[in-house]
């Protein structure tokens, strides 16, 4: 009907998303719907808003290059409303409805994004998805010094960072032994120096044994959330590389308060997230209760 907005709720590891078919590519996402359709009061509720379209009617020209490749662009935004380049646990999802809704039949197939094309698979209950190429994003800083930033969490003094590219920026800590995982306060975003010029995730990571973590996250332009695809990647590499090791092929535990993720390190910096998604609820909204 074309007086309703349709839309679907999922989650990967509780990390949540509104889903919203725009088939034709003629719906459009404004920040502001977007920031309504994720408010947990006034709208649906959710750790971002993704736009199932077209790759041939995505708004961006590197986008578009993707179509021959990818039938379908994940437009991520964040739950302020803002445009991000992708996520991690949202792939996942993204994909168990293309699979749901008969847009995509394979078991794997490739996905747009704004941080280049994705694979995807279907990986037992859940699904695997190649993350492409990690970078970290100053090397000779933390090549030199095995970090290359500070980050402030709350009061008191910083902890030592490194800094990882995977499309997204992020920022993984080195929590101190006599530091708990549950103490630190992710209640305000974190400060980050020097300062990202297009902001950062930050996680915050504790070693449980050979090959696990468990992790916290603050997401820029959202919060403290219950699971980070990319994030959980992100910490595995950094961990590996204050271990000194980033073997090809080594398989990282990651824990979150969501669940629980699985990441491999690939050949040439690559690396694949795996973990669960689940479509929990369909509905409507009266597109006269949106924003413009």
């Amino acid at each position: 009907m074309a007086d309703v907005l349709a839309f679907t709720k999922g989650h990967g590891t509780e990390n949540d998303f509104v889903l919203v078919p725009d088939l034709d590519g003629t719906l459009g996402l404004s920040p502001a719907r977007a920031a309504f359709l994720a408010d947990r009061r006034a709208g649906i509720g959710g750790d971002g808003v993704i736009r199932v379209v077209p790759t041939a009617h995505a708004d961006e020209d590197d986008v578009r290059a993707q179509a021959e490749q990818a039938r379908w662009f994940m437009d991520y935004r964040n739950a302020d409303g803002s445009a991000a380049e992708m996520c991690g646990n949202g792939t996942r999802v993204f994909a168990a409805y293309l699979r749901r809704e008969g847009l995509e039949s394979a078991d794997e197939f490739v996905i747009a994004t704004r941080a280049g094309a994705k694979r995807v698979r279907a990986d037992g209950d859940g699904w695997a998805v190649e993350l492409g190429p990690w970078r970290l994003t100053d090397p000779a800083a933390s090549e030199r010094d095995g970090v290359d930033a500070l980050v402030h969490l709350g009061e008191g003094d910083p902890y030592s960072a490194v800094s990882v590219d995977l499309g997204n920026p992020h920022t993984v800590v080195a929590l101190p032994e006599e530091v708990d995982l549950e103490s630190v306060d992710l209640s305000r975003p974190p400060v980050v120096r020097p300062e990202p010029p297009h902001g950062t995730n930050v996680e915050v990571v504790r070693p449980i044994g050979p090959g696990h973590i468990a992790m916290r996250v603050h997401e820029r332009g959202v919060g403290e959330t219950r699971s980070c695809g990319t994030g959980a990647c992100a910490a595995a590499v950094a961990t590996s590389f204050w271990a000194g090791s980033l073997d090809t092929g080594s398989t990282w535990t990651v824990d979150v308060a969501g669940g629980r993720l699985t990441v491999r390190l690939l050949a040439d910096h690559g690396v694949e997230l795996a973990g669960p998604a689940v479509l929990v609820a369909d509905g409507t909204l009266p597109l006269a209760t949106l924003p413009a």
